[in-house]
Order: structure tokens, then sequence, then C-alpha cells
């Protein structure tokens, strides 16, 4: 179910998802029901409670919102400012990541990003951390999760250009030498700009979207791997 998760403070863990825990996105795949299923049975797992996940229309803005009981934002950033609320951002191939942030009282606050293109391009990552430190967090860690790996995200010379000038981290090649973008190396060095400490996964395998069948992947579908988004997670365990 999980590809990787972690207790990573006192109460809190944070996890990533693999096709162990099925397809999360009703839109996705073409069996809403069968998402559904998967999204309870994984809130099971969690132990937090039946419809007790926070989830997002994302659409690859660089909208940032607070959980809200019973409101599915649209949105691709995601606070809890007690960090108590459940929340899941879901991919498959564009780069989640899960924050959690400690204040002066041990108090925590959390969010999640889905961190495509065009969201990396528009440093969504620091509208999220400035939220999160308008909410008392004083210092704040990161967890970037599995997504296409800068040798397999191959695009046109153009768009390489474009998105460079903004985040000159996300230069990449292929393995062929064309163009490519590395989204998971410019949301990191986003982070890391504003003093947030990225946090390395560690012993979860290739996290690379395309190249690991363990992963859902939009690319892959093509290549047969069945259409799903995977999630990251931060919650309070139980």
């Amino acid at each position: 179910m999980f590809f990787w998760t972690s207790l990573v403070a006192p109460g809190i863990r944070v996890a990533f998802t693999d096709r162990g825990a099925g397809n999360l996105a009703p839109r996705i795949g073409g069996n809403p029901d069968a998402a559904v299923r998967s999204r309870q049975a994984l809130e099971l797992e969690l132990g937090t409670g039946p419809g007790s996940l926070h989830f997002m229309n994302q659409s690859h803005s660089t909208v940032v919102a607070e959980a809200e009981t019973g409101i599915v934002p649209d949105a691709d950033a995601l606070v809890s400012p007690t960090g108590t609320d459940p929340l899941a951002v879901l991919v498959a191939d564009c780069v989640p990541v899960v924050l959690v942030g400690f204040g002066a009282q041990s108090d925590h606050v959390t969010a999640v990003i889905h961190a495509g293109r065009r969201g990396v391009e528009g440093n969504i990552a620091a509208r999220t951390v400035a939220e999160l430190q308008r909410h008392g967090a004083e210092s704040i860690s990161a967890w970037i999760g599995p997504s296409v790996c800068g040798q397999c995200y191959e695009v046109p010379e153009d768009m390489r250009e474009e998105v460079v000038k903004a985040v000159p981290l996300t230069f990449c090649s292929t393995r062929r030498g064309t163009p490519a973008l590395n989204l998971a190396a410019g949301v990191g060095g986003q982070l890391e700009a504003l003093g947030v400490s990225v946090k390395d996964l560690g012993g979860g395998g290739n996290p690379c979207t395309l190249e690991n069948e363990r992963l859902f992947s939009h690319r892959a579908v093509r290549e047969g791997r069945p259409a799903g988004r995977l999630a990251g997670l931060v919650w309070r365990d139980a």
C-alpha cells in the first residue's frame, strides 16, 4: 500500500502510496466506485475515520487553500493550520510534496503540494511555505515523493528554456540527450532556498513513476500500465 511511510514527528506521519493502495482518483481510470473504495480502505489503514481525508480539485494552479470539512477546494496546495486534518495530494508523474511546520509550543502545521510544471514555474512552494509561516511555523520540513524523473520527462526545447529561466535547477536532458525537466530538483531547490529542510525518503526504491511499475504514471498508461493516481499523505497517527 505504501511506497514509503514514516513517523516524522510525535504523532505526525507522512506517507506516499503505491499501486497497492489502488487508484485514489474517481475521475481517472473509468471506475469511480473502485476509487471510492480505495479511498475508504486507505482511511481504514490510516485510522483516520471514514471520509476524513481532505483532497483538492487540482488544476496545475498556484492556489493554496485551507482544509475545511466538507469542501474540496480548487487548489494545488492544501494547508491544515492545526495539523489535525488528514491531507492528501494526488499525482501520477507530477511531484507530491508534504510539509510539516513546527512552532514554538511544538504545535504542528501541515500541508501538501501538487507541483507540476506550471506549479514549479510559478513557485507554489513559496506560497505554501508563506501560509505555514503565517500560521506559526518557525521551522519546516518537507518530503518529496515519487514523480517522473528528469531523464524521463522530455519536453520541447522552448519549454525547457522557459521553465529553466524561472527555476534553473530544473534543467535536465534525457538519456538520449534531448531536452528535459527535473521538477523534483526544482521544487527541492525552491524549498531549500526558503530555509526548509528537505528530507531524504531513503530505502523506498526507484521513485521515478515512469520507471517503477509499483507506481502510477500517466506516461506509462500508453505502455499498458493501469491509469490511476497515488497519494502523498500527512495525518495524525493515533
